[in-house]
Formats: structure tokens, C-alpha cells, sequence
């Protein structure tokens, strides 16, 4: 009972974290994911789809944009607003639903294709996340995640925002998702066949100290860490920020760029 009461607070706070900063300008550097999230997971035209933790839409327009019947879902409404407004605007007929992932408001076996890019991969019950994906996906359809690795750039930041503000009791890394030994005591179970790969999104700021800036104001995980730290906390984690933007850098001209590893996992539902 106690471990319960723990992770629904932690999904309350996660809830509220996704909710600050604009993590629809975050958002920007996942698109190349959700493309290569679809590709990998070969939709097939007039199937059904699920995005899973919509954020504001990557996978979802994606999805419709490849001919398929596709819902989106995410737990933070003004995010779904986002996704709804790019629907529309690509004229893209696309069901979004304000819902969770842990408790998704699907009868069993509902889709083709389950899919989720780095965002199933942040919920605060990995075991119940993933049950609820296989649940709605049909016998022999395909489950798709794409998630961050933990010894990636991303990884490593979420790593550098533990070291200011420990994570929460109960709290998992979510990165558990972009490993290969995670992602199959997840999905292993009702899984048929597994197949994993690495590749990389390069991503681009105009330099490491502008990327330290644009994550405290606007990235959730790394805002809320921020707003909790004294002003020489908050200098020392934005010192830190850099560090791991200069470490990753490979531009030589003042500017940052970067690679950032994720997993991607195709999983065929038993």
C-alpha cells in the first residue's frame, strides 16, 4: 500500500513537472525520433495506432501522416491542446484524449501498432506502463518505443539533475526504457520477438552555455530541480549543465552540437 501511495504521488508531481517550463519548444529536438520511431516499427497504411504519451503529437502526426487510424494520449491537457491545434492545422484527422498510461481508457487488444517516444519511458510505474501497452495491442501486433539510453547525453543529463535534487522515493530511472536488460524485464514476458538498435539525433544550440539556459527555463525535469536549489545551488547546477554540453561538443566554431542516444525497441505483442 505504501509503495502504491508513493508512485501516485510521484505520477502527481511528474504530472505537474511535464506541465511547467514549454516543453512544446523541447519537443522540437524529438521529431527526428518519431520518424525514425514509425519507420522502424513499419506501419502498415489503414492500421490502428497508439501514441502513448503524446506530449504535443511527434508520433501521432507521424502515424496519420502515414495513412493510418491513429489516437493520441498524454495526462497534461495543455499539452494534448498543442497536438490537437497541429492536427488541425496539417488538416490531419487524429483522436487525442487527455488519459494515462498507466490506466489507458482502451478495451484489450484495440490496436495494430503501440507506440511511444520518450514518453512512456518518464511515467512512475514502469510494470503497470508497460502491461497497459501490450494490453491494448493486439495478438501479433507491434509495440514501438523509442527512449533514451542511460549512458547517453540525455541520460547523463537526467544523471547530472539527480545529483542536485536526489529523485523521489519509489522512483525509477527512466532510462530503465532505453536498455536493453530494462526493456526486456518490461516487455520480454509478452513479447514474441524483440528487436533493439541505437541510433543517435544530433541535435544543435548556439552554444553550451545557451543550452544550459534553454533547459532550466523550459525542460521540466531540469526547471523544477532549479526552482528547488539556493542561487549558489542553482549556479553550481547550471555549471554543471555546461560541463556536459562541453564534453559532448563537437562543433568548433563557439556553437554546440551534439549527439544524444536513444534505444529504439520493436516488440511483436505474443
Amino acid at each position: 500500500m505504501t509503495a502504491m501511495t508513493n508512485l501516485e504521488e510521484l505520477k502527481t508531481k511528474q504530472q505537474k513537472m511535464w506541465s511547467s517550463g514549454d516543453y512544446g519548444k523541447v519537443a522540437w529536438l524529438t521529431v527526428p525520433l518519431a520518424e525514425q520511431l514509425c519507420e522502424s516499427i513499419q506501419l502498415r497504411p489503414g492500421s490502428t495506432v497508439l501514441d502513448v504519451a503524446t506530449g504535443t503529437g511527434h508520433v501521432a502526426l507521424a502515424a496519420a501522416r502515414r495513412f493510418c487510424h491513429t489516437t493520441g494520449i498524454d495526462y497534461v491537457p495543455a499539452l494534448v491542446e498543442v497536438a490537437e491545434a497541429r492536427a488541425a492545422a496539417e488538416g490531419l484527422d487524429i483522436d487525442y484524449r487527455v488519459a494515462d498510461a498507466e490506466n489507458l481508457p482502451f478495451s484489450d487488444a484495440s490496436f495494430d501498432f503501440v507506440m511511444s517516444a520518450i514518453g512512456v519511458m518518464f511515467t512512475a510505474d514502469h510494470e503497470r506502463a508497460a502491461r497497459e501497452l501490450t494490453r491494448v495491442c493486439r495478438p501479433e501486433g507491434r509495440i514501438g518505443l523509442a527512449s533514451w539510453t542511460p549512458t547517453g547525453f540525455v541520460g547523463q543529463l537526467l544523471k547530472t539533475v539527480g545529483k542536485h535534487v536526489p529523485p523521489p522515493p519509489g522512483a525509477k530511472p527512466p532510462t530503465r526504457w532505453g536498455s536493453e536488460d530494462g526493456i526486456r524485464e518490461l516487455l520480454g514476458d509478452q513479447s514474441s520477438e524483440l528487436h533493439l538498435s541505437t541510433t543517435t539525433a544530433t541535435q544543435r544550440f548556439l552554444s553550451p552555455e545557451h543550452f544550459a539556459d534553454f533547459f532550466v527555463t523550459q525542460y521540466g525535469p531540469t526547471l523544477k530541480a532549479s526552482e528547488q536549489l539556493s542561487d549558489d545551488g542553482k549556479q553550481a547546477f547550471r555549471a554543471d549543465l555546461i560541463a556536459l554540453a562541453n564534453d559532448a561538443n563537437r562543433a568548433n566554431d563557439g556553437t554546440l552540437v551534439c549527439d544524444w542516444d536513444y534505444l529504439v525497441a520493436v516488440a511483436t505483442r505474443r
